[in-house]
Order: structure tokens, then C-alpha cells, then sequence
């Protein structure tokens, strides 16, 4: 019996007619021709022993930066106890939580990871996690497109670039319109979401703090949707939170991030977490699933799942997502480094990550060769105009050891003078003196 079932010569055909392609080789053309067939030089069979110093001698070729770049991924101090919990048999127990009675330990974790994202973003629930907070960006697109029978959506041009391309590559393939208010000065131009804004649109997807690391005031939003009955999706800095006005005080009805800024580490961009919350109304229309809490026949605490809105329980076409995991491991991370840290820890965590990132940017804006590039307050990331060439200053730090800014050139041609740069709590004066002394030395 076949394992799998082959493809005949008529059947690649077809699948290649559909994609536009000539051949099977035509889909690794991306390769470079240097690349194929050639000899990875693959070492024949190693012990422990040999392994361990293989590889050892490969991670001395490393060179260990110090970040002042965030854009979405920052370097956060991590809890060294943290590695220690999260590695304990009783969450540990199950991949997939399908047999509560066997699960109880995953299922206890997820249920207080969405406690925590709750209370953070003061809405009312929270699923168990997305894959990152781009995708869970696209998922409330998903959701909101859904509720409101509408194919349209806005989303401000002060959302990171990254999760735009992410939002349009999911609308693509579902037939979905993306529509962009203009920025001005940095914000959301609340003008142009005024004029733009109007019953064919599902809802709008903002930003705070914003991809210049702006702190945008977005009051007036939810009485401005409330006439078309728009949903207002809202994309967080989770950590942000125990600091700025919550998604909830703004009227948000889908609140949505990377819960990456909860200790997890950079991890040479991934994996990380994506939280998705909402108000009751809209818990039925979620993706994923939910755990929830009740009692068993001798009345003990019990966790179990719930309202799950999966595919494989409906027709794929009828689904109103085909998200059929969560990032169970990093909600535990998540869960155990909020535990670990408490409030005031979080808030410390935070709090120093402003001073520093102000720190930062006070002194670099004093150079003659950068200023400011907008008046609005910033939490800890911080865009500044150069006259110099950014692929030379990013050189020179990494020469010194610094992983540099963002040039924002990467998506706006007219903004290639622009660099974003970032501080969090690890970052010393000692290391952001050595930053400024590097860039003034330019």
C-alpha cells in the first residue's frame, strides 16, 4: 500500500498551470545557481562528546551584539528561573490538550496566560495565543470582516510595515480590500480617517505606541466607527500596558500584539507569541481556542476547553479562521515571567526602558549631524534624521560591536535619513555613552 499518494505527470501539470509556472524547477528559481547541488560537506556520524564540541567551536564564531534597534523585537531582561519552571513535568504533559484529565497542567497555564492578557488589556477575554502578533493582526481582521459582513478594512500607515505586509498577504487570498489612512507628523491623520471612513469598511487597525514609537491619543476613535459601526482593532506593545491607557479605556473592540516584550528573548526573530482579546460580544467569533475553569463530579477546580471555533468541528470553507494551534510553550514563558516579575516589577521594567530610550535620544539629537525628526511623546523606540549615511554609522557600531538603528529607507524611500533607534532596561548609560561617542566620532 502507497504511503502517500503520487502525483501523475497530468496532475503536476495542472498544478503548475495554476501557479503560472513552466516546470518543478522554475519553484526553486529564488535559489542562486552557486547554492544548488552544492556540497554541504556533511561530517559522517559524531558522539556526544564530539558533537557538543563541534558545536561549541561553531558558536565561538558568534559575535554577540549589544541591540539598540527594536521596531517590534526588544531585548528584555529574562528571569534565569523561568527556563527552570517552564521545564517541569506538570505543564509539560501534553501537546495538544484534547484530554483534560491528562492535561490539566497545560490547560492551568493557558487559562492563567489569558487571565494575564485580559487584565492587561482590560478586555473581556482573551484566547490562548497566536502565532505572532502579525498573524493576530490578520486574524482580527478576519474576525471583524466577518462580524460586519464587509469586505473592506482601513489600517493606519503608522502601523509597522512588517505587519501591514502581513494583513495584506492574508486579505489577498481572502478577497478582502486594505485601505490605508495617511499619516501626518508621525500620527494617524484623524482627519483622513474621517473622510475615508464609512459603511463599506469592517473596521480600522491602528497602533500604539506606533512604528516611530509614538504614543498616539486615539479618544475620538470609537465615537467616529460608532457611525458606522465599525470595530476599532487596536495592535499593543502587551508589556506597554501596565504603563498606557489600555485598549479597553480606548473603546477597543479586538485588541491584539506580540507578547514577545513579556521576557521572551530576541531568539534571532522567533518564535514568539501573538495575544488576541475582545470584548464578550465578539468571544464566539475568536480563533483558536479557549480554556476555561469549572468543577468536576467531586466539585474540585477543573480546566477544560471551550468555545472552540476550530476547523476541523466545521467545513473548512465555512470557518471563519483555519487556526488550529496556539504557542502553548511561550504562553507558559509569558505566564511564568508575569508571575515572576508582578506589577511593579513589569511597570520598573517599563519605566526604564523609557528613561533609557529618552536618554538616548537627548543625546544623540545634541550631535550636529542628527535632530529630531517629530514633537510627540515616545515610549522605547525613537525616530532621528541624519545627515550621514546610515549603512556607514550601522557599519562603524557593528565594528563596535552595536547592532545599530533601523534605517527606515528599508520602507520609504523619502525617509532614508530616518533612523530608528531603541533602549530597553539592560541597555547601561555606559553602553548607550559608548553608542553616542561612536556616532559623534562620524
Amino acid at each position: 500500500m502507497f504511503k502517500y499518494l503520487p502525483h501523475t505527470e497530468q496532475d503536476i501539470k495542472e498544478m503548475l498551470e495554476v501557479i503560472g509556472l513552466n516546470s518543478l524547477d522554475d519553484l526553486f528559481s529564488e535559489i542562486p545557481p552557486q547554492l544548488l547541488g552544492k556540497d554541504i560537506n556533511i561530517p559522517a556520524a559524531l558522539s556526544e562528546l564530539e558533537i557538543y564540541q563541534k558545536f561549541a567551536e561553531l558558536a565561538s564564531k558568534n559575535k554577540e551584539l549589544i541591540p539598540f534597534v527594536g521596531a517590534g523585537a526588544y531585548d528584555h531582561y529574562t528571569p534565569s528561573v523561568i527556563k527552570y519552571i517552564i521545564e517541569r513535568q506538570e505543564f509539560l504533559t501534553a501537546y495538544t490538550p484534547y484530554q483534560p484529565e491528562i492535561s490539566q497542567g497545560t490547560l492551568q497555564y493557558i487559562f492563567e496566560y489569558q487571565s494575564i492578557i485580559a487584565e492587561l488589556t482590560g478586555m473581556h477575554v482573551s484566547n490562548a495565543s497566536m502565532y505572532d502578533g502579525a498573524t493576530a493582526t490578520a486574524e482580527a481582521m478576519f474576525m471583524a470582516t466577518n462580524v460586519r459582513k464587509r469586505n473592506k478594512i482601513l489600517i493606519s500607515k503608522t502601523v509597522n510595515p512588517n505587519i501591514i505586509n502581513v494583513v495584506e498577504t492574508y486579505a489577498k487570498y481572502r478577497g478582502i480590500t486594505v485601505d490605508y489612512i495617511n499619516e501626518e507628523n508621525g500620527i494617524t491623520n484623524i482627519d483622513d480617517f474621517k473622510t475615508k471612513n464609512s459603511n463599506e469598511y469592517a473596521g480600522i487597525i491602528v497602533q500604539n505606541p506606533n512604528f516611530y514609537g509614538i504614543i498616539e491619543d486615539y479618544s475620538m476613535y470609537r465615537e467616529i466607527l460608532d457611525e458606522t459601526k465599525g470595530l476599532f482593532i487596536m495592535n499593543h506593545d502587551i508589556s506597554a500596558l501596565s504603563i498606557l491607557k489600555t485598549p479597553s479605556e480606548y473603546g477597543v473592540d479586538i485588541a491584539v500584539g506580540d507578547g514577545q516584550t513579556l521576557g521572551i528573548p530576541l531568539s534571532f526573530g522567533g518564535p514568539y507569541i501573538g495575544y488576541l482579546a475582545s470584548t464578550k460580544k465578539l468571544m464566539r467569533k475568536m480563533p483558536g481556542r479557549i480554556c476555561g475553569v469549572t468543577t468536576d463530579t467531586e466539585g474540585k477546580r477543573a480546566f477544560v476547553l471551550t468555545l472552540q471555533a476550530r476547523e476541523q468541528h466545521i467545513r473548512r470553507e465555512k470557518a471563519n479562521s483555519n487556526i488550529c494551534s496556539n504557542q502553548s510553550l511561550l504562553a507558559l514563558f509569558v505566564t511564568v515571567y508575569t508571575a515572576v516579575m508582578g506589577k511593579e516589577g513589569i511597570k520598573e521594567a517599563q519605566t526604564n526602558s523609557i528613561n533609557a530610550t529618552h536618554y538616548l535620544y537627548e543625546e544623540i539629537i545634541k550631535l550636529p549631524k542628527f535632530k529630531k525628526v517629530f514633537d510627540h511623546d515616545f515610549f522605547k523606540d525613537c525616530t532621528i534624521e541624519t545627515t550621514l549615511n546610515p549603512k556607514v554609522i550601522n557599519q562603524e557600531l557593528f565594528n563596535n560591536g552595536i547592532l545599530g538603528p533601523l534605517s527606515l529607507g528599508k520602507y520609504d524611500k523619502s525617509k532614508k535619513q530616518m533612523l530608528l533607534f531603541s533602549a530597553t532596561e539592560k541597555r547601561s548609560k555606559k553602553e548607550i555613552d559608548k553608542l553616542v561617542s561612536i556616532l559623534g566620532a562620524l
